[in-house]
């Protein structure tokens, strides 16, 4: 019979290389010591790699440019975390600009807002994710486009954002049908709601 941990990084192995995941992904594979225990058995052997506490990656290796282990992004540490705590999350701050593409500023401590508990992950080096509480009325949007928007353009302020940035929204706007959007009209302020409905225009 195999042990628990040959269990887990056989499954773990199946699903590709790069997966972040958690050991309550494999809760079902024995009482929660003995799986934690079987990740850090598996962390020990090179196996794994721990990216930040109760988080782990099934590393890409990169044997052509001879890079070595290839991280997982902030990215997919937050959505990893995310599923652990089955919590909605959504980037805001400088990071939700630089994913939409409104600011090439990529900040070392990456912040969501999530209707989860707040927390702050530290990662390698000094990076790390901030995880802070808001009302779970705020991420009741349906379409993850829409509430990126409406977070991205409240950092900006209604006031404050440029031509070039509006010109940017709108073709971004456009690339999404305006009936996902529109039904996370009742969450979106009047000004995001008046760009959105003049870029379709």
């Amino acid at each position: 019979m195999q042990s628990i941990e040959n269990r887990i990084i056989t499954s773990i192995s199946k699903r590709g290389r790069g997966k972040v995941i958690s050991p309550l992904d494999y809760a079902g594979y024995g009482d929660s010591k003995a799986v934690q225990k079987a990740f850090e058995r598996l962390t020990v052997a090179g196996k794994l790699i721990r990216v930040a506490r109760g988080v782990y990656c099934y590393p890409k290796i990169d044997k052509v440019l001879g890079l070595g282990v290839l991280y997982p992004t902030v990215e997919e540490i937050a959505a990893a975390i995310a599923r652990r705590d089955r919590a909605k999350i959504v980037p805001t701050g400088a990071y939700a600009l630089n994913r939409l593409g409104l600011s090439t500023q990529l900040p070392m401590n990456v912040v969501y807002l999530t209707d989860g508990s707040p927390r702050k992950v530290k990662l390698d080096g000094n990076r790390g994710i901030q995880f802070k509480h808001t009302a779970k009325k705020n991420m009741a949007f349906q379409n993850n486009f829409a509430m990126l928007l409406t977070f991205a353009l409240r950092e900006i302020g209604e006031n404050n954002i440029s031509e070039s940035q509006l010109a940017h929204v709108r073709k971004l706007i456009r690339k999404v049908p305006f009936e996902t959007i529109k039904k996370d009209f009742v969450l979106i302020p009047a000004w995001i709601r008046k760009i959105i409905l003049t870029s379709y225009e």
